[in-house]
């Protein structure tokens, strides 16, 4: 069985859409895009800067962009299984046939101004802890009054919340664990983010849903939803809910995934499903980073496809 997974903030890299727009009618697909997100694609995959493209507002829709265009040329049909991690979720649900492309971009626009306006309320950040025993890493966290944002399996929690509690955590780390500050505007999956979580529900439920075609997994537990609005219910809670990226690869793993496609910008998500699931049974792995790797994900697809009913 083969698993698509889209990668979430801090993946992407300046210029990374260049080779993209090679393909027929791609620059005319970011344009149409562009008018849907509030933001200029075709410049922020191409020309702008990294300090321009970790703006949470311009990248979470260029993010969910860039996984579409590069999904839009692989058989999905043949996939047995979607995963996205963060604002991954909305390219996700996009390939499991939930989400329309236009719609996918939409969301990631108001999604990323409303979490980017809820950034500036109030002094909130986030740090990686590497390491450490993960019941005692949490229970740190959670005495100092911060949230695990992120749980992404191989040993990596990433703690969230108001800055000088950050500092505070960093000064008395718990034992054999490193804190690293992360380069973010504040606390994404906190309650910090709750005026963005109102303003995207508010989106969501105008917003038309199908239920997924494959196996959709979520962040908020890791199972795979069955039901398009209960998918879009769940991608709305996710922003001030906690990601459990480690679930989703404990699914994959229950499911029998023997390979994997990353899309674009790939090698995050890639380089956590290599440390956790190693070993007999490994998946094979195609960071789909350039039109030149499309050849790998197809044979990828064609050797590991989930068979039609």
């Amino acid at each position: 069985m083969l698993a698509v997974l889209s990668p979430g903030q801090g993946s992407q890299k300046p210029g990374f859409l260049i080779p993209w727009l090679e393909i027929p009618g791609a620059r005319e697909r970011l344009t149409a895009w562009s008018a849907l997100a509030g933001v200029d694609l075709v410049h922020l995959g191409t020309d702008a800067d990294a300090e321009e493209i970790k703006d949470t507002a311009r990248t979470q829709p260029l993010l969910i962009a860039a996984a579409l265009l590069a999904a839009e040329q692989l058989p999905l049909e043949q996939v047995g299984v979607v995963a996205g991690h963060s604002v991954g979720e909305l390219g996700a649900a996009a390939a499991a046939g939930v989400l329309t492309p236009e719609d996918a971009i939409t969301l990631a626009g108001v999604r990323g101004r409303e979490m980017a306006a809820a950034c500036a309320l109030e002094p909130t950040g986030m740090s990686a802890v590497l390491g450490g025993d993960p019941d005692e890493v949490i229970a740190t966290i959670e005495k100092h009054g911060l949230y695990a944002a992120n749980r992404n399996g191989a040993g990596q929690v990433v703690a969230a919340g108001a800055r000088d509690a950050l500092a505070e955590f960093a000064a008395t780390p718990p034992a054999k664990a490193r804190v690293i500050p992360l380069a973010v505007a504040g606390a994404f999956h906190t309650p910090f983010m709750a005026p963005a979580e109102t303003a995207l529900a508010a989106v969501a439920k105008n917003t038309a849903v199908t239920d997924p075609a494959r196996a959709l997994l979520s962040n908020l537990d890791g199972t795979a939803v069955a039901s398009g609005r209960e998918m879009l219910d769940r991608l709305v809670r996710q922003i001030t809910a906690g990601v459990r990226w480690d679930l989703c690869m404990g699914t994959l793993k229950d499911l029998g995934v023997t390979a994997v496609i990353e899309l674009p910008p790939a090698g995050t998500l890639a380089g956590l499903v290599k440390r956790e699931l190693k070993g007999a049974g490994a998946p094979e792995i195609v960071t789909l980073n350039t039109p030149d790797d499309l050849p790998a994900a197809r044979d990828l697809i064609a050797r590991h496809a989930t068979p039609q009913h």
